[in-house]
């Protein structure tokens, strides 16, 4: 297994890393997937079956649920929490995993702090702003804010 440049920190077995990965203490990570050239900040989780693409960045604070897969040259701000069970029943799954749902964040997406992503797919070249709340899936290009986030602007 390779290993990351971890900056005094103990990371389980099931995590698979890439080259050039760097993890600043304290971190949780397991049964993850980590590409080459991510940075993880401290106080971050990433949770099984996650995925993070080669050179994505995840700032500080950061939850990331299991079932989400984000891509390549993404950033993830400070805090952004990320959301696999919508309460479709009225409440918390609590262990029916099959009631969770998926995340798809294309590439070169750039996620504002404390913003919250619920089961959604998000398409290439996306800014989400600040404090955000994604609760449909974004399928155009641009920059996005707000709660329930709407595009306010095109990208270029």
């Amino acid at each position: 297994m390779k290993q990351p440049n971890i900056k005094g920190i103990t990371v389980r077995d099931d995590v698979d890393f890439g080259e050039n990965v760097t993890i600043v203490e304290p971190v949780n990570l397991y049964g993850c997937k980590i590409h080459d050239e991510v940075f993880i900040g401290p106080f971050v989780e990433i949770q099984k079956d996650v995925e993070i693409g080669n050179r994505t960045r995840v700032q500080s604070h950061t939850f990331i649920c299991e079932l989400v897969t984000i891509g390549k040259d993404c950033f993830i701000g400070h805090g952004v929490m990320f959301i696999n069970d919508s309460f479709s029943e009225g409440g918390p799954a609590r262990g029916k995993k099959s009631l969770w749902k998926s995340t798809k964040i294309g590439n070169q997406v750039s996620i504002g702090s404390n913003a919250t992503i619920l089961p959604v797919q998000i398409c290439d070249d996306v800014v989400i702003g600040a404090g955000a709340v994604v609760t449909k899936s974004i399928t155009k290009p641009g920059i996005y804010a707000g709660n329930p986030a709407v595009k306010i602007k095109d990208l270029k």
